[in-house]
């Protein structure tokens, strides 16, 4: 269904993972989007670099926005997991392969920004940089945003792609949960190890004994890593960034140093191209949307990267809202349809990943039993059907979208 009945106006609020894509659903639904974003140029994101799983790229494929994205990405469909003592537990897999060969990627996290920036541009969706949303008011007529520059825009709906630490979400709810910190601190990095050997389509998972690493070796010998320490005092990203490199590397070089496998390698060979944040995920947000102000993405929903679901999700969210907006003449009834057909998901997706990042963090006995049992629950629990609710989850864009 390609529907040109509307002349809405959505004002999109975050220019990340989920702002753009929302801005080209909407476009497709018909309605025109303008994208505002906070900060005065796009983040590089140095070190950093995410999973985009097999779900997420199909929900994309619907927009046909997906080439540019996969172009910047490498394949990565398979995840082998380690004790820290060198035991191989099992194999997972990392989505599914759709039927045009399409797998989950890996991909820097700048580059993905900026792939689905280019996107939306050629498209003819307008982006303004610079402007921080202070408040959104609304009427019968419409929702005013203003900014913090002292711009007024309005519009027909105001779209809450602005993440974690969403402002969108306090104004829908000013008592609406803060993100809660996991107790985990995520680094990644990237280094040139020529002496391993490439893991083909592979991330090898580490689960050491203070400290979780993951790592893939690509043919040219660059290597991406990661690693999930415990850090029970909550920093924010600000006062991560200001330890030096060196420093983090002696920690990390450390927390290493009596496990099996690279991890000790693969951090002597890393530069200062390094990144830290605090890893959080959302409570239930009981409040999604208020009269034309909806939220999409973190901002609804955020998970740990333990799933490598966060992105996906956002472009899922993104497309079904536009679905929604097309399909249902009301705002409300649009909204709440969205809503019901997101929620469920969305909540079992961080409550599943809330339960992967805590076994990254156990004591010895705890790391014991992991042990122990993993080898047996990855090859029963963990199979690609057992994992068919995450991974296999479609957006049929010609599905029209019905009152439930």
């Amino acid at each position: 269904m390609n529907s040109t009945k509307h002349s809405k106006k959505a004002i999109v609020i975050g220019c990340g993972i989920g702002g753009p894509v929302v801005a080209m659903a909407l476009q497709r639904a018909g309605i025109e989007a303008v994208i505002y974003e906070a900060y005065d140029r796009p983040a590089d994101y140095v070190g950093s670099f995410l999973n985009t799983a097999s779900n997420g790229l199909d929900a994309l494929r619907t927009l046909n926005s997906h080439t540019r994205v996969l172009t910047k990405g490498f394949a990565t469909p398979r995840m082998v997991m380690w004790s820290g003592t060198g035991k191989r537990l099992g194999e997972v897999a990392n989505g599914v392969t759709l039927a045009d060969g399409t797998s989950s990627i890996t991909i820097r996290r700048g580059l993905l920004h900026r792939a689905l920036r280019d996107e939306a541009v050629s498209r003819g969706i307008q982006i303004e940089q610079g402007k921080r949303l202070v408040d959104a008011t609304e009427d019968g007529a419409g929702v005013a945003a203003r900014f913090e520059d002292g711009t007024e825009i309005t519009g027909d709906i105001l779209v809450g792609a602005d993440g974690l630490n969403s402002h969108v979400r306090r104004i829908i709810d000013p008592d609406a949960p803060r993100p809660n910190y996991t107790g985990l601190v995520s680094m990644g990095g990237c280094a040139r190890v020529t002496t391993l050997a490439p893991t083909p389509e592979t991330f090898h998972m580490i689960f050491g004994k203070h400290a979780f690493f993951g790592y893939c070796v690509r043919p040219s010998g660059k290597t991406y890593w990661f690693a999930n320490l415990t850090k029970p005092d909550e920093l924010t990203r600000q006062e991560l960034s200001a330890i030096s490199t060196q420093t983090w590397k002696e920690q990390l070089l450390e927390l290493f140093a009596d496990d099996s496998g690279p991890a000790t390698e693969i951090l002597q060979a890393t530069g200062d191209e390094l990144a830290a944040y605090p890893i959080y995920d959302m409570p239930t947000v009981p409040t999604w949307y208020r009269g034309r102000i909806v939220l999409c993405g973190d901002a609804a929903h955020a998970t740990s990267p333990s799933s490598g679901q966060g992105a996906s999700l956002a472009i899922e969210d993104a497309v079904v809202l536009a679905k929604c907006l097309r399909d249902l003449p009301d705002t409300k009834q649009a909204f709440t349809a969205y809503e019901r057909l997101r929620r469920e998901r969305v909540e079992k997706v961080v409550k599943y990943s809330a339960r992967i990042s805590r076994t990254k963090a156990l004591g010895p006995v705890g790391r014991w039993f992991r042990d122990l049992f993993m080898p047996f629950a990855l090859k029963h629990f963990a199979s690609p059907a057992a994992h068919d609710w995450l991974y296999r989850y479609h957006v049929d864009w010609s599905e029209p979208v019905c009152l439930g």
